[in-house]
């Protein structure tokens, strides 16, 4: 029997949350300090850029928080014309990333991202 590898657990965490929403259209694990960790992004799109702009995103909601007092982080999220970008922390090390379809039930999306987290967590 082969042993399960970080990334495989990781690869397989964010396939079935990109199975339990069809309005998730692609989703990654950065570390802090915006490395790619793992993704299922489509072909084309640029993990680096995004791991970047994650770290950045997510040190200043970190600053933001903090500075007015607002406790401490628990996610943050773009919303553009086309869709949306949503950070969730998912333990010490790690940043769960989901871009959703414009119209998304961020409800449900939080929630399985949440769950989605504390499985990362674990394994990272």
């Amino acid at each position: 029997m082969a042993k399960v590898t970080k990334l495989d657990a990781l690869n397989s965490i964010l396939a079935s949350l990109s199975a339990s929403s069809g309005e998730i259209e692609a989703c990654a694990v950065v570390s802090a300090d915006g490395l790619m960790m793992a993704s299922n992004f489509p072909a084309g799109m640029d993990e680096d850029r995004l791991g970047g702009m994650t770290a950045a995103l997510l040190a200043m909601g970190e600053r933001t928080s903090r500075e007015l007092s607002r406790g401490e982080l628990e996610q943050v999220y773009v919303r553009g014309k086309n869709g949306l970008v949503i950070l969730m922390g998912a333990g010490q090390e790690g940043v769960l990333a989901a871009l959703c379809s414009r119209n998304a039930k961020l409800g449900l999306i939080f929630l399985d991202m949440a769950r989605s987290a504390q499985e990362i967590a674990r394994v990272i």
